[in-house]
């Protein structure tokens, strides 16, 4: 028979800090809890309860785990389940997880709390430079600063100086301008395009092209001619490889 213990409900913050408790009062491995024992003595703790009459917010979160033991408690008695590899299935898994992923949170908690207590006993000095001491700039000695340089050898040394910035530019990359992206409405294009193919039916690709200000919208042009004479709607013809692009329209939907 187990012995009566005596417990403080400000000690435990709820059901599981009081089986990690058990388990360390017991001195039993956590991953190999005997259920049996740890369920008798939490049921103890829960008569205590009831005479102290707590609240029935508490009250629910120790019942809920007592129902959870005595479930795990009964399956330990029967046999053995087994998964799909035809291993066994232990009850007490999805608990001992839960033990496990609450002492990890219990104890960072602990150390955050030292940490703040220790930031709390950290003192710190504002500046009290003299504004005189901030602001003094230590005078240059001109004549140690230049020391027995010549006026010839600073001439040199600058001359130096800016030959190595003229090695450092790239002769064909200084050259390249700033490239500017162009903006084109695609689909205003093309609908300008089957306009004027409906109006023109027999026209030159440069004639198309007067209305074209950049070479996006030349490109997009001529993707757009390319798009008419996949769907049967135009026909290109031309009559040499420098001569211009002949387009007869065809059907415009």
């Amino acid at each position: 028979m187990v012995s009566s213990l005596e417990f403080k409900l400000e000690k435990f913050e709820g059901p599981l800090d009081l089986l990690l408790h058990l388990i360390d009062k017991n001195k039993v491995d956590i991953y190999d809890i005997p259920i049996a024992l740890i369920t008798e003595q939490y049921m103890e703790y829960l008569d205590q309860l009831k005479e102290d009459d707590y609240d029935m917010d508490t009250m629910s979160e120790f019942l809920v785990m007592a129902s959870t033991l005595l479930d795990i408690k009964c399956r330990m008695l029967l046999p053995k389940e087994k998964d799909e590899e035809g291993e066994e299935i232990d009850p007490r898994t999805e608990l001992v997880q839960r033990l496990l992923e609450y002492k990890i949170y219990k104890y960072a908690s602990l150390e955050l709390k030292d940490m703040s207590v220790d930031a709390g006993r950290a003192l710190y000095k504002g500046s009290s430079m003299p504004k005189e001491v901030l602001e003094y700039e230590e005078p240059i000695d001109l004549e140690k600063l230049v020391g027995d340089n010549t006026l010839q050898k600073l001439n040199a040394i600058f001359d130096e100086l800016m030959k190595r910035q003229e090695d450092k530019i790239d002769p064909v990359r200084s050259k390249f301008g700033t490239i500017e992206k162009e903006e084109v409405d695609a689909e205003a294009k093309t609908e300008y395009i089957r306009e004027f193919a409906r109006n023109h039916r027999r026209f030159s690709f440069r004639e198309l092209l007067t209305e074209a200000g950049s070479k996006a919208e030349v490109i997009i042009s001529f993707l757009c001619i390319l798009e008419m004479m996949k769907g049967g709607e135009i026909e290109a013809r031309q009559s040499d490889i420098a001569g211009d692009i002949e387009i007869i329209v065809k059907e415009i939907a």
